[in-house]
């Protein structure tokens, strides 16, 4: 049976980093406060990068990895909620720096979660033979969107992106089930609002700027009960159990989140592997970073169970539970 596999994976990171201790002189706040609280120790912030850059640049990595050309991709999917533009999309725009011109191109804004409904969206359409190659970016450039005198939101983002190609196979390799959900009705726990309304029936007030707002307590209680239960539920219809599963990449938002996840479902923490000590909360980027960093450091080896879950705005969550 036809099913999808990731052949290549690439990332890209902006050159400026920022420590805590350089945000103690914006904000309130100071480098053991915000290690204590989240475990992030420094973020990458967008000067000259964009998101449609550093997008750009994390899927010519995987491309690379996966020894395609870009006219060889037939389809290009974004996940983004800090676009450069609302029209074109992120997806075509990065199409026209690769020069894949071959490829239908779309994002997905489903925040945090983008990625893997990203990844599902890949998979549906090779697994119905419809393309065979396709092109999968996180990139976000949240620093655009942080208000940079709460202290509450603009310690935890950073900026980068990551991608994956996946491909069309008929091994015992690639994805072997996804999982997903919404919860509009609180949609306000974690939020950004576009521009006011402005006609002729409803003349422009004030132009303010909207700022990323959250809720942070809820958004922790949500995630530490939503991560084991996707776990659960994905290894239990597949006929294994938490400790069948070699990694476990989680998106990076708080080092509490995921040791109570890996407490929760009893097994050790090295099973999760980390990187937001010095990516922060990348978003949607955050997943395929990760996966790319492990994927290069030779932590992932063929055969490996991997499973793969977000979580963010909207509120929504995912999972993918992958044979390496």
């Amino acid at each position: 049976m036809l099913k999808s596999k990731i052949i290549g994976t690439g990332s890209f990171l902006p050159v400026h980093s920022m420590d805590n201790t350089f945000l103690s002189t914006i904000v309130e706040t100071s480098d053991e406060w915000i290690t204590e609280r989240t475990g992030i120790r420094s973020r990458h912030i967008a000067a000259e990068e964009t998101t449609v850059s550093m997008g750009t640049a994390a899927a010519r990595n995987a491309l690379e990895m996966a020894a395609l050309s870009p006219d060889k991709i037939d389809f290009i999917l974004a996940a983004t909620f800090t676009p450069d533009y609302i029209m074109p999309n992120t997806a075509c725009l990065i199409q026209a720096e690769l020069g894949a011109s071959n490829a239908f191109c779309f994002d997905i804004n489903a925040a945090c979660s983008g990625f893997l409904y990203a990844l599902q969206t890949a998979d549906a359409y090779i697994h119905s033979g419809m393309c065979k190659n396709v092109l999968v970016i996180g990139t976000e450039a949240i620093s655009r969107a942080v208000d940079w005198t709460d202290r509450s939101t603009c310690i935890l983002f950073g900026d980068g992106a990551g991608a994956a190609v996946l491909s069309a196979s008929a091994d015992d390799s690639g994805f072997i089930d996804f999982l997903s959900g919404s919860d509009g009705s609180r949609g306000s726990v974690l939020e950004l609002k576009n521009r006011a309304i402005a006609n002729p029936y409803h003349p422009a007030e004030a132009d303010t700027l909207s700022y990323l707002k959250m809720n942070g307590q809820e958004v922790f209680k949500f995630a530490v009960r939503k991560i084991p239960e996707m776990v659960l539920t994905l290894t239990g219809r597949n006929g294994l159990t938490p400790k069948d599963i070699n990694h476990y990449l989680l998106h990076q938002a708080n080092v509490r989140i995921i040791q109570a996840a890996a407490k929760r479902l009893e097994l050790p923490e090295a099973r999760f592997p980390m990187n937001l000590s010095s990516c922060g909360n990348t978003s949607a980027a955050s997943i395929p970073i990760l996966l790319d960093e492990c994927n290069r450091n030779g932590c992932l080896h063929r055969g490996d169970r991997l499973i793969l879950s977000g979580f963010g705005g909207g509120l929504t969550w995912g999972s993918a539970l992958l044979r390496w």
